[in-house]
């Protein structure tokens, strides 16, 4: 079973994964993904170096993330050229760990941009981890200690919530604290069984 798990920054998907995880679920963060396709040595960061030159290099080699999103982030034409080099490995990569969790598995694809490039439709199921706009903003400002102003910035540059919610089959509020979220990821764990066992 195939199910695709998004929201907004500052939302709490890792929360969501991470719980969902210990249940037994096979978790593939594209962030994670992301990150391991452009590493040291690979042919994803050769092709960024190529792209964007060697500044964005950190002293170890690796790329430096905060570099090329200084980049990217005011730039269409960049951003573009950066998530065609990036996007397509990361497809490969995530559908090779898919095919390795095998017909069994519940897989759980996490895709921050899920509902943005339009993927709802590769998936049997969507669950969208939701907050009010106001818990993300503290939640980066306080938690994560982002400036207001990016802060701001970044929720406005994501598909807005009622967007978000439109693209669910299932919404998980995790607005709360711990134990609530973990109660209702308990809840969504059963549906998710559930659900998997009429597809069979």
């Amino acid at each position: 079973m195939q199910v695709g798990l998004t929201g907004g920054i500052g939302s709490g998907k890792t929360t969501v994964t991470d719980l969902l995880a210990e249940l037994g679920a096979v978790i593939v963060d594209s962030d994670v993904v992301a990150r391991e396709v452009v590493a040291a040595g690979s042919d994803g960061l050769a092709a960024v170096v190529a792209a964007f030159g060697p500044d964005v290099l950190g002293p170890d080699g690796e790329l430096d993330r905060a570099k090329v999103a200084a980049i990217v982030f005011h730039d269409p034409e960049a951003r573009a050229t950066l998530n065609g080099i990036v996007h397509p490995r990361v497809r490969e990569r995530a559908a090779a760990l898919v095919r390795a969790a095998g017909p069994q598995a519940i897989v759980v694809q996490a895709v921050p941009l899920l509902v943005e490039v339009g993927l709802a439709n590769a998936f049997d199921l969507v669950v969208v981890v939701d907050v009010e706009p106001e818990v993300a903003m503290d939640r980066l400002v306080r938690g994560r200690g982002m400036d207001p102003a990016d802060a701001r910035a970044r929720i406005a540059a994501q598909a807005d919530r009622a967007t978000r919610l439109a693209a669910a089959d299932v919404v998980v509020d995790n607005s709360g604290d711990r134990e609530a979220i973990r109660a209702r990821v308990a809840e969504l764990w059963t549906e998710l069984t559930k659900r998997q066992h009429e597809l069979r």
